[in-house]
């Protein structure tokens, strides 16, 4: 091993209000807000750590428009989807095409408030 991850950094023009969304989509708190430029959920004492950075002029992502890739995303499990999906739309997603609507019956296509593409999992 050479080394070990640190954090994953998402690119986001509000890296406030985005660090709130996944702040309160996987119960883990802001654990560092700089001048709304660089605000980190989670860190020691979590299983992980997000940061996000402020990116003025971001393209964001379109599902599944390969002009405008997703860049990245994240799986989050859940027990019950239909209840996480009802939360997450509160919070300001928005479901995408993919998942149970592409066929496959494990996981759902969102997309976060700033455009990039996440999915709700399940067994």
């Amino acid at each position: 091993m050479i080394g070990k991850l640190r954090s994953v950094v998402i690119d986001c023009p509000d890296p406030r209000s985005l660090a709130a969304f996944y702040s309160e989509l996987l119960g883990i708190p802001v654990t560092y807000d700089d001048e709304d430029e660089w605000v980190v959920v989670g860190g020691p004492g979590h299983d992980v750590r997000l940061a996000f950075q402020q990116a003025p002029g971001l393209r964001e992502p379109r599902w599944p428009d390969p002009e405008r890739p997703q860049q990245f995303h994240l799986d989050v499990t859940v027990d019950d989807v239909d209840a996480a999906e009802r939360r997450v739309l509160e919070l300001g997603a928005t479901r995408l095409p993919g998942g149970q609507e592409g066929g496959d019956d494990r996981f759902r296509v969102y997309a976060d408030p700033a455009g990039h593409p996440f999915c709700l999992c399940w067994e």
